[in-house]
């Protein structure tokens, strides 16, 4: 309690004044209500054991408004954009503009601005579409909560929880507020969010017998947030909202989300383009200034050189990518709960899952009820029904598949105690009233019900069971499961009708009764569906707490190869070495404990693999979290789908695969942008340097370095829409900077190499090696500088703009591989405006001259001369670097 004593303290110094005493009033009215009886609890809320009526529900609900945690605030318009504008790229781009004005260069100050108002007004824009409409996915998959409202039972999202509702809770269930228990059975809840303690804490509706000092010590009461682990109860709601203690911190802490390893790539790719641009832009200063004689003229050259060194589009591109993907996804019933988990997601090399419903049709019908010798047996039919029928807990598929094979009447039975399932028992008991005795009748995992038992019954007959004949027991069971069938054992012990309270030891000494089959067939479409997500590269690994044979029997129908399955109990006795070696190597882990699947997913991501877990039950929680992509279901308890990424709408390994797809899809574009941008920067790093020494001129004016890389910012957004090769996506995909340098390097030069060609071409050819002649005079000089000027203009856009369409692909451009519509018109429409600009109104603002009519022929040999060597340069460095 000392720990979240001082989170508690340590946020309230966070909060208003007016807040922080409406956190400190409800916590008292909490502890003070726990302590009331019934009667009078039910009258300071205004409600009662039949609930609140439905209009009452919701006057309470315009009242308190909705029943939902603190969420960051929402910046408006004016705070958004200065939180953009701490970029380090829109700094450097401000600053720039800046220094434009100050030394008269208005012209370039306004370009600058222009593209900075570009780049923000366009992420604002996708950045706030994009947020909305995940959010409206979000909403798609709410978790829901039972309650009471006008005497029965009634399903609604948590948001709409009030004060006074009566809520119903079970294992699985999220605490939807802060509760006063008004009944308990063997209720037992996990806080370790708020107080840090990892065993889950048993809760009783009874009072105190003396109010505690903190609500948190309150045993009769549930809080905010917290998750329920076994039994089930009924509480009354008592603070909702920003008012519940787990609201009180969410909205004093409420955090920007922690840095991903998608952020982290894109932050590295920004600063590695900062830094190049630093060194080019100080070699370009210093040597325009030594070798031209006019430093303000150098600078404004320099500065001019950084803005086309600068990546400003990169956070739209980034932005349309993630929110186009996330619509397409959801199209594919992929719903994408936070954004730069769509890139982990296509980066996942192995796929952690359980067998039901993933594997198997999730439609269990029971198949066989039988002694322990193999004969149908009605008797154990009978204690089954009445296990299922009279638990009180969450009824899984099993128990609901025996209530639908009979309908038995159940009037002369009596329900007395029950102990419900958890993970490490791995069973659960009723005990009844039947045929004048208590029985408790036990249902579980084979293996464990046969360590309860002292005895077995065959027919009429009861015998001890002792050691050297348990073999001989396992025989039918097995025989089941190596037949597909999932099976569990009925057992039974009679008690005194005396005894009314039961506890766990009281599973001892039971009578083995027989079993029950059940059929869950696999998938038709799990085969395909494991073929696929291997051909892509994605290892599947399942991970089930169900038996080994039955698992080994589905793995092996659906593709799996699990013929070196590992139990639970195997791994818990490895060392940490064999360990490691057993999770590398196996494809079936069995029988596993929450804590082992967890454990799994941590070796793994250790080994170097970007691990997805997709879980749906309680069990699956810790493993869900431990995962680079929790992936959960839109049918999976409320804090599975809390605790997942992503959430399918539908329990499928093929939506999955189509939802991993589209992920490398969207990183494949945004790699193109940066393969793009940095390899064109690292080439005219080289272009910019030598021009400045060895021409007696500017090679292109500030004013028109800036114009160029505008009309280049706007083709490339269309490369969000462009289409994506299916070998781009064939395997995973993640952040590699060194390949992204060595990409750079490789290709960067060849479009200096042009530049060059092109620096040739209008000194000799077009004369501009004249502009040294001694007798020119100033006018000729200014004409030759721009004809040179406007001649590197054109070619500068033409390659950069087209040589998108050799890099978007491994293929062979415009044969093999097609760019989309968008990107395709995108890239024509701005080489079309470099093209008539030399010729238009503006190109007496921009500093351009016509070009003569040979011009376009040189141009159009080394346009492709350039993309065939670029084709050329990139398979080499696809067949050294990426081994295709």
């Amino acid at each position: 309690m000392a720990k979240l004593s001082q989170q508690v303290l340590s946020v309230r110094d966070k909060v208003s004044p007016a807040l922080d005493k409406a956190l400190k009033e409800n916590e008292k009215r909490l502890i003070e209500l726990c302590s009331l009886p019934f009667e009078e609890l039910y009258a300071s809320l205004e409600s009662g054991a039949r609930g609140l009526a439905a209009d009452e529900a919701s006057h309470r609900l315009a009242k308190y408004g909705p029943n939902e945690l603190a969420k960051a605030r929402k910046q408006g318009f004016l705070l958004d954009i200065l939180d953009r504008l701490k970029s380090p790229l829109v700094v450097q781009l401000l600053a720039i503009a800046g220094i434009s004005a100050v030394v008269g260069e208005y012209r370039s100050s306004i370009v600058v601005g222009a593209m900075v108002a570009l780049s923000l007004g366009l992420s604002f824009v996708l950045d706030r579409r994009s947020a909305q409409e995940v959010e409206a996915l979000g909403k798609r998959v709410q978790s829901r909560t039972y309650v009471i409202r006008d005497g029965a039972e009634l399903e609604i999202r948590m948001s709409e929880v009030v004060p006074g509702d009566i809520v119903l809770l079970q294992a699985g269930s999220i605490v939807p507020a802060d509760l006063r228990l008004v009944q308990a059975k063997d209720f037992f809840v996990g806080e370790s969010m708020l107080t840090g303690e990892s065993l889950p804490v048993e809760k009783n509706a009874a009072a105190p017998a003396t109010a505690p000092a903190a609500a948190l010590d309150l045993s009769n009461a549930c809080f905010m947030g917290t998750t329920v682990t076994s039994g089930t109860a009924r509480g009354i709601a008592v603070n909702t909202g920003a008012l519940t203690i787990f609201g009180a911190l969410s909205a004093k802490l409420v955090e920007k989300r922690a840095e991903t390893s998608f952020d982290k790539g894109i932050r590295s790719f920004t600063w590695l383009m900062i830094r190049t641009m630093l060194i080019m832009v100080s070699l370009v200063f210093a040597t325009v200034g030594l070798t031209k004689g006019n430093w303000v003229e150098a600078l404004l050259f320099a500065l001019s050189v950084a803005v086309g060194l600068t990546p400003e589009m990169l956070p739209m591109i980034v932005t349309v990518n993630l929110a186009k993907g996330a619509l397409v996804m959801a199209g594919k019933k992929v719903i994408v709960k936070k954004l730069p988990s769509i890139q982990n997601l296509g980066a996942i090399n192995i796929l952690c899952t359980d067998k039901t419903g993933t594997l198997t049709q999730d439609r269990v019908v029971l198949e066989h009820h039988v002694d322990i010798i193999g004969n149908t047996s009605e008797e154990v039919l009978n204690y089954a029904y009445l296990n299922s029928y009279f638990q009180t807990g969450l009824k899984n598929l099993l128990d609901r598949a025996v209530l639908e094979y009979v309908d038995l009447d159940t009037a002369e039975c009596k329900p007395i105690d029950e102990r419900p399932f958890d993970f490490q028992r791995r069973r659960m008991s009723v005990v009844v009233e039947y045929e004048g005795d208590n029985v408790l009748i036990c249902k579980g995992a084979v293996e464990e019900i046969y360590q309860s038992c002292a005895y077995y019954q065959i027919d009429e007959e009861i015998f001890p069971l002792i050691d050297m004949i348990r073999a001989d027991l396992f025989e039918e069971t097995e025989k089941l499961n190596r037949e597909g069938f999932r099976v569990l054992g009925i057992a039974y012990r009679e008690f005194p009708r005396e005894k009314t309270s039961y506890t766990t030891a009281d599973e001892s000494q039971l009578i083995l009764l027989g079993y029950i089959a059940f059929m869950d067939p696999p998938k038709e479409s799990a085969t395909e569906a494991v073929r696929l997500l291997g051909a892509a590269g994605v290892g599947v690994k399942v991970l089930t707490g169900d038996n080994g044979l039955v698992s080994q029997k589905v793995c092996a129908e659906v593709g799996i190869d699990a013929s070196e399955a590992v139990s639970g109990g195997s791994l818990a006795a490895l060392g940490r070495e064999d360990f490691a070696a057993a999770v590398a190597k196996n494809a079936l882990f069995y029988k596993l404990t929450p804590a082992q699947k967890e454990q799994i997913v941590h070796e793994l991501r250790r080994q170097g693999n970007v691990v997805g877990y997709m879980g749906d039950g309680i069990n699956d929680t810790a493993a869900l979290k431990a995962a680079d992509v929790g992936i959960s279901v839109d049918s999976a308890v409320d804090i599975a789908k809390d605790s997942a990424d992503i959430v399918l709408l539908e329990k499928s390994l093929l939506v999955l695969e189509e939802g991993i797809i589209e992920g490398r899809k969207i990183f494949a574009n945004i790699i193109k942008y940066i393969r793009m941008g940095s390899s064109s920067n690292f080439g005219n790093m080289f272009s910019m340097l030598g021009a400045s020494i060895l021409l007696p001129f500017l090679p292109m004016m500030p004013l028109q370095i800036l114009a160029n890389n505008f009309l280049y910012d706007l083709s490339q957004t269309g490369i969000p829409m462009d289409s994506v090769d299916p070998e781009l996506v064939a395997k995973p995909v993640s952040w590699d900077i060194r390949n992204i340098k060595r990409f750079m390097v490789s290709i960067g030069p060849i479009s200096s190499l042009f530049d060059y060609a092109t620096f040739a071409l209008m000194w000799f050819f077009f004369g501009a090696r004249h502009w040294l002649d001694p007798g020119l005079g100033a006018a000729a000089r200014d004409s030759l500088a721009s004809l040179f000027q406007t001649g590197w203009f054109v070619e500068s856009l033409l390659t950069q703009t087209l040589i998108v369409h050799i890099i978007r692909t491994k293929r062979i451009p415009f044969v093999q591989s097609r760019a989309s519509a968008p990107m395709l018109l995108a890239t024509l429409l701005i080489a079309a405006t470099g093209v008539i600009l030399p010729y238009s109104p503006l190109a007496g603002y921009l500093g351009l001259v016509p070009l003569p009519g040979i011009y376009w022929v040189w141009i159009a040999g080394f346009l492709v001369l350039y993309s065939t060597i670029t084709h050329k340069v990139k398979r080499w460095f696809i067949r050294r670097f990426e081994g295709d």
